[in-house]
């Protein structure tokens, strides 16, 4: 097998890759994009390369990093905040999905392409990356913000959302159309998912006792190997691969070697998700995108005006001002690697196949935009609501005192490239963590005080 002019095809898509992302950080844009568009470059219904490369030569690296993608999501979920605010934060991010689930659905039939079709748009439409929302709480200083616990705890129910909605879709998807065979598939589905849930909440103390190994090597080989069986397992029960590997992901984040598993699996997940987003621009055909592009204007505008309405809504029921529904708006409103998961999934169904330029097109778009709004949030409150000094006083965020600027820049930096570096122990990772924790809890009393101070002001007035 000779593979010498694909593996420096591959290399040089890489160090573009590289390029484009040095020069994107420079206007705030996540790697998700980037990746899409030097695979857009490269794929061989544009000519634009002057190489050939085949996307199959990637496909089961892209597969990997589709499993570490929902692996690592699984590992991030926070059970204690997600139980112990359960009221509030089914009631926040409940909301938020409803108004843009409902609405998406309403839009997916309305563009006509087909009942499962319309269930995939909805999809793709109604929930947010919590990878670049999180990045851009963390690079544009918003951890002390008083709406970032809300727009956290947002993310958690879309997490949970995702599980319970990839494992409906997954049956959608199987064509299977008679009663009892369908019940019987959600029936199985949903039994996986409780069964997961259950251990992840109180078996982790059994599952640490797989773990005991201060080899990295075998550590490593050993949650991978999880990852990629419990993948097989979900394909297998019909949940699909990409759940089975968020509720491992799950299991193993309830477990003390958390921090070390994190430490390890996020430069995995992020040079495996590379692949991912490059292999799906690599089949993005640009001859298809003006048959699309309509719906993806439309689809923008819905998004940005649902988020809008949603965003206040949300900041409102928490006790919010203008200000926070604006900036909630403008960080949830990015669209990322669910939306490319959806449009990956439907492929292989045999769904309408203008479902993937549509999705391609629309995180694109999406995934560009809105770091751009986000940063400039501020601003775009300031214009809008032509905010005076007591309206600045209850919506923007109060002032930092030195020491949690401190904690914020051991954040930015733990989470920043240097995740990459291997000389960052497990003593470090718990700092980190621990950091984390204490602006978050800063944020939330700077709320809460933030909130009687707006109470006084009423009172004097």
């Amino acid at each position: 097998m000779h593979l010498g002019e694909d593996l420096i095809v591959l290399g040089l898509l890489l160090l573009v890759a590289y390029v484009l992302g040095r020069l994107g950080k420079l206007v705030g844009l996540p790697a998700i994009p980037i990746y899409m568009i030097v695979g857009l470059l490269a794929s061989p219904h544009t000519g634009w390369f002057p190489l050939d490369f085949e996307s199959h030569y990637i496909e089961l690296i892209a597969v990997f990093g589709l499993i570490l993608l929902l692996f690592n999501l699984g590992l991030e979920f926070d059970q204690d905040e997600f139980f112990g605010n359960f009221g509030k934060l089914i009631i926040s991010g409940g909301s938020y999905i409803l108004i843009n689930m409902g609405v998406g659905l309403a839009f997916g039939f309305w563009v006509g392409w087909g009942t499962r079709e319309a269930l995939i748009i909805a999809g793709i439409t109604a929930t947010s990356s919590s990878a670049i929302v999180t990045k851009l709480l963390i690079e544009l200083r918003r951890l002390p913000n008083t709406e970032t616990p809300m727009i956290l705890g947002v993310t958690v129910v879309e997490d949970i959302f995702i599980a319970i909605y990839l494992a409906i879709v997954s049956v959608v998807l199987s064509g299977e159309t008679d009663f009892w065979p369908v019940v019987a598939k959600l029936a199985i589905a949903f039994t996986f998912l409780v069964v997961m849930f259950t251990l992840a909440r109180w078996g982790g103390k059994f599952v640490s006792r797989l773990f005991r190994t201060k080899d990295d090597e075998l550590f490593t080989i050993l949650f991978f190997g999880l990852a990629v069986l419990f993948a097989g397992v979900g394909e297998i029960l019909g949940v699909t691969d990409a759940i089975g590997a968020f509720l491992i992901g799950l299991v193993l984040g309830a477990t003390k070697y958390r921090n070390k598993i994190e430490h390890i699996a996020i430069p995995l997940r992020d040079v495996f998700a590379a692949f991912f987003f490059l292999n799906f621009g690599l089949e993005l055909d640009p001859a298809k995108f003006p048959s699309v592009l309509g719906p993806v204007l439309i689809a923008v505008a819905m998004t940005i005006v649902l988020n809008i309405l949603a965003g206040q809504f949300v900041a409102r029921i928490n006790g919010m001002g203008a200000q926070a529904g604006i900036n909630t708006t403008v960080i949830l409103q990015n669209r990322g690697e669910f939306a490319l998961i959806l449009a990956t999934l439907s492929l292989s169904a045999g769904l309408d196949e203008r479902i993937q330029p549509f999705a391609g097109l629309y995180v694109l778009i999406m995934a560009i935009l809105g770091p751009i709004l986000a940063a400039n949030s501020e601003r775009i409150g300031a214009m809008i609501l032509r905010t005076g000094k007591k309206s600045k006083r209850r919506d923007r965020k109060k002032k930092r005192d030195p020491m949690l600027d401190e904690e914020i820049a051991l954040v930015e930096a733990a989470t920043a490239d240097l995740d990459s570096d291997s000389r960052r122990d497990d003593t470090s990772a718990d700092r980190t963590r621990t950091s984390i924790d204490r602006v978050v809890e800063q944020a939330m009393q700077q709320q809460a005080m933030g909130q009687e101070d707006i109470s006084g002001d009423r009172k004097r007035d």
